[in-house]
């Protein structure tokens, strides 16, 4: 991470008055209620030219997967089209004041996650995108989910309205509460689902509450025991993945003898050097494990088509497991607006920036640089395939449901953005006031309008021909 992009260099030698001070300054210049508004910029790309850009660097046979996932709902599209709202982004008012960003967050990437000790906590999930950059854009990226879900269920613009003051409100407190805190408490604080029932348990009524301890049941069986028990199978006396094409699909039988030996000596290449990257006693404990099998995963909505492994490790014998993924990383989708990564490759730029905006990430968290059978050498991150991960169902919820959800998502938000940003002039910036909350409702709105008219676009371009969609 590019540390002049850290509040680090930009606040040490300052007072939290001089800070407060540089919050209130950017207010006066942008104020808070300018970002109610939301219109597309007159040279606006056509969106579906962003995505097929997107698509050109991908695995073709993939790709048409890809198009039926966005296709099936504006909410899909939505999480698939990143890049097309980072282009948007860039034309909206900021205040000047940078954080590390997700680049993509929207509300179903916040879930239940295991930390090393072994303890389920809340946070952010997905960072393919992650770069620093203005805090405003993941904020209005999760506000905008809220409402694009908020329509799918039938909620009035009133109660929609209601979901996103909550979730933007809770980001603001939040924020002021952090800049009041050392820097070391910030950094230590964690969400865990034990203190978050402490929290929520008393405010929530009886059937949230006893929602809320379902899903930390379903989290915690969704573990590695519980993945292998699903993906694998005993063939001749051999644990191997089992396939589910086009969606996994072994290296055995996705390549020919020919290439398949390459492949899998690259891939075995990965997991030795890639353990380089991690602390010292985690790299020892990857060493204990021998890889079982391989195959390509296809993945998520927007990350369909970029090349996805799993693989099968095994420990002390074949009821021993490790499943990991090892996921490509290519350029953000933040880089053509906030400015280039700043690490040597895309691997370490996405576990960079995990590592620093969530409060604990997985042990088997790192990087490598392979060669695919194309001869054209490509980035990925690896980290374990499941491990007691919780996700929440939007189409569920009601809309006081959402809302506390909301408040749960712009709280973490804010604890991540707070570990690398300005939190004091973040919260200058804000105020105690809710008028940055009801500018965001208001934005919110207009974008879920722009989203779903290049919903339609892309629809469109399948009926048309330009581009194939296929179920799956």
């Amino acid at each position: 991470m590019n540390e002049n992009h850290l509040s680090g260099d930009e606040t040490r030698n300052l007072t939290p008055q001089e800070r407060a001070a540089r919050g209130k300054a950017a207010r006066a210049e942008v104020p808070r209620s300018s970002h109610a508004g939301y219109a597309p910029s007159p040279n606006r790309p056509d969106p579906v030219d962003i995505i097929e850009k997107q698509s050109a660097r991908r695995v073709p046979e993939l790709v048409p997967i890809r198009y039926g996932r966005m296709s099936e709902s504006p909410f899909r599209f939505y999480r698939g089209a990143a890049a097309i709202m980072a282009s948007d982004l860039a034309d909206t008012p900021r205040s000047g004041i940078r954080v590390q960003c997700c680049g993509d967050a929207h509300m179903l990437n916040f879930r239940l996650l295991a930390s090393p000790e072994r303890r389920l906590m809340f946070d952010i999930n997905d960072f393919d995108e992650t770069l620093p950059g203005p805090w405003e854009w993941d904020v209005k990226r999760l506000s905008a989910s809220f409402v694009i879900a908020g329509r799918a269920n039938g909620f009035s613009a009133k109660e929609r309205a209601t979901v996103v003051r909550a979730a933007v409100g809770s980001y603001r407190e939040r924020m002021r509460s952090f800049a009041g805190m050392g820097n070391l408490e910030v950094w230590y604080t964690s969400d865990s689902a034990e203190s978050l029932t402490e929290q929520w348990g008393p405010i929530v009524g009886a059937g949230q509450l006893e929602r809320w301890n379902r899903a930390q049941e379903k989290a915690y069986a969704h573990d590695t025991l519980q993945v292998f028990d699903k993906l694998t199978r005993v063939v001749d006396g051999k644990r191997l993945i089992t396939p589910d094409p086009p969606l996994l699909v072994r290296l055995h039988d996705l390549l020919e003898p020919a290439e398949r030996g390459p492949m899998e000596k690259e891939i075995s290449r990965l997991i030795e050097h890639y353990g380089k990257t991690l602390q010292t006693d985690r790299r020892f404990l990857l060493k204990g494990y021998r890889i079982g099998d391989i195959a390509r995963k296809v993945v998520g909505v927007g990350s369909v088509g970029t090349r996805c492994w799993v693989i099968l490790l095994l420990g002390k014998d074949d009821g021993d497991p490790l499943l990991l993924q090892a996921k490509e990383a290519d350029q953000s989708v933040l880089a053509p607006y906030a400015g280039a990564s700043a690490f040597r490759t895309q691997g370490e730029r996405v576990v960079a920036g995990q590592r620093l905006m969530q409060a604990t990430s997985d042990i088997f968290l790192g990087w490598e640089r392979v060669q695919g059978i194309d001869g054209k050498r490509r980035d990925f991150y690896v980290r374990q395939l499941r491990d007691w991960k919780g996700i929440a169902i939007a189409e569920d919820m009601s809309p006081k449901r959402m809302a506390n959800f909301g408040r749960l998502c712009g709280a973490t938000l804010a604890r991540a953005h707070a570990r690398s940003g300005d939190r004091i002039a973040i919260a200058a910036y804000l105020g105690s006031s809710d008028v940055f909350d009801r500018a965001l409702a208001d934005f919110a709105e207009l974008y879920a309008d722009q989203n779903e008219k290049d919903h339609q676009a892309l629809l469109d371009a399948v009926e048309a021909g330009r581009v194939r969609a296929e179920a799956a």
